[in-house]
């Protein structure tokens, strides 16, 4: 269609010569380690389902009798009739595993991280966020009106040079585990500026809720922090936690005003209640199977080991999240094809998720993955990266 608009056939082609062109791919059947995609089996070695729960057997049973009790839609906002008994425990049950005074759900954690940034900080005042953070929150800060920074990616001392210029309002705005490349906010550093300049702190803990931390609380009780250093705790419930939606956990007062002001809460339809259920089954999992994350850290163990006796490029991640730099967007989209061929599925991530002449294989481990898998891909690897 151009018709004085835009030309759509132009742009699709110039994403496709610069191999950015996406394609999706069909899934049959549940997630799990071994997934049938487009009808052949392969290897998955990119979900985010790091503990294995988004099949499990308490789980689905969960959202089945939640389909029993609520029905299929929730109806409408939480705040007109969609606010169900299942949402409401699962609400107090996050804030009790998370050890903060209230949480919020919200139905994804983009509508999320929107809400939350918008809400918190506005015309006036300032965003710095760092310059490799989800899109959700680079779009929040945009959205939010207020003066927007980019800092360093985890660069403390930018961040305060920026801080020593403001003298408005500000949030501090950080993933906690940065979803391609794997590492780790310096939270402690971070948590420590913002009560310097009495600088709000929000960390979206996405890739760290369930697994980081010995109870599976995530980046804060990894870096043993507090409420009061961390004020506003985001994470994702389709990752670890193996469902859908997100929650914001702090303190009553933030809660409050968040249901009175943020727009994506306030505007939207809240998730059915049978998710809900079966999150809450999750979260009983994720407190009482403490071995999953076990698992987990040894076979990320196994896997850095492997690739680094074979001379791969890793980058700096203790997660389970394992990208191996390519550079070029071809020539990772040519890997990630050819270990589809060999049985093995592995995105290939290009601009703009990631910086230009970064683009990579993102290679994610579940505490359902084995041993024996996790020797075939190190095995392929270097043929396919030659």
């Amino acid at each position: 269609m151009t018709d004085g608009f835009y030309d759509f056939a132009a742009s699709l082609g110039q994403l496709q010569q610069q191999g950015l062109y996406r394609r999706r791919r069909v899934v049959d059947g549940p997630q799990a380690t071994l997934i049938k995609v487009d009808g052949r089996q392969l290897i998955n070695f990119c979900s985010n389902d790091y503990l294995g729960l988004a099949n499990h057997p308490l789980v689905v049973a969960a959202f089945k009798q939640g389909v029993e009790d609520y029905g299929v839609g929730s109806g409408s906002a939480h705040l007109i009739c969609g606010h169900s008994r299942a949402h409401h425990a699962l609400e107090e049950e996050l804030a009790d595993f998370t050890g903060r005074q209230r949480a919020l759900l919200f139905s994804t954690g983009y509508m999320a991280n929107l809400g939350v940034v918008s809400a918190l900080v506005g015309r006036g005042g300032r965003v710095f966020e760092d310059r490799l953070n989800h899109a959700s929150l680079l779009d929040g800060g945009l959205l939010s009106r207020a003066d927007f920074q980019r800092y360093r990616h985890a660069d403390v001392e930018d961040l305060r040079q920026r801080l020593d210029q403001a003298s408005v309002r500000s949030l501090i705005v950080s993933d906690g585990v940065f979803s391609m490349d794997g590492d780790l906010a310096p939270l402690p550093a971070l948590a420590a500026v913002a009560q310097q300049y009495q600088a709000g702190l929000m960390i979206d803990d996405a890739h760290g809720f369930g697994v980081l931390g010995n109870k599976g609380v995530g980046i804060t009780e990894h870096f043993g922090l507090t409420e009061q250093q961390v004020p506003v705790l985001m994470a994702t419930l389709g990752k670890a936690a193996g469902s859908f939606g997100a929650f914001v956990a702090g303190s009553d007062e933030l809660i409050e005003f968040l249901i009175q002001k943020a727009r994506s809460y306030v505007f939207t339809t809240a998730m059915p209640a049978a998710v809900a259920e079966a999150t809450r089954a999750s979260l009983k999992l994720i407190r009482q199977e403490s071995w999953r994350r076990d698992t987990l850290r040894h076979l990320i163990a196994q896997f850095r080991s492997g690739a680094l006796q074979q001379g791969l490029r890793l980058m700096d991640s203790p997660t389970a999240i394992q990208p191996i730099l390519i550079g070029d967007s071809h020539k990772a989209l040519q890997a990630s094809q050819r270990l589809i061929e060999l049985g093995f599925w592995v995105s290939a991530i290009r601009p703009p998720t990631v910086p230009a002449g970064t683009g990579r294989l993102r290679i994610t481990l579940s505490a359902e993955h084995t041993p024996e898998q996790i020797d075939a891909l190190l095995t392929v690897l270097p043929e396919v990266l030659l």
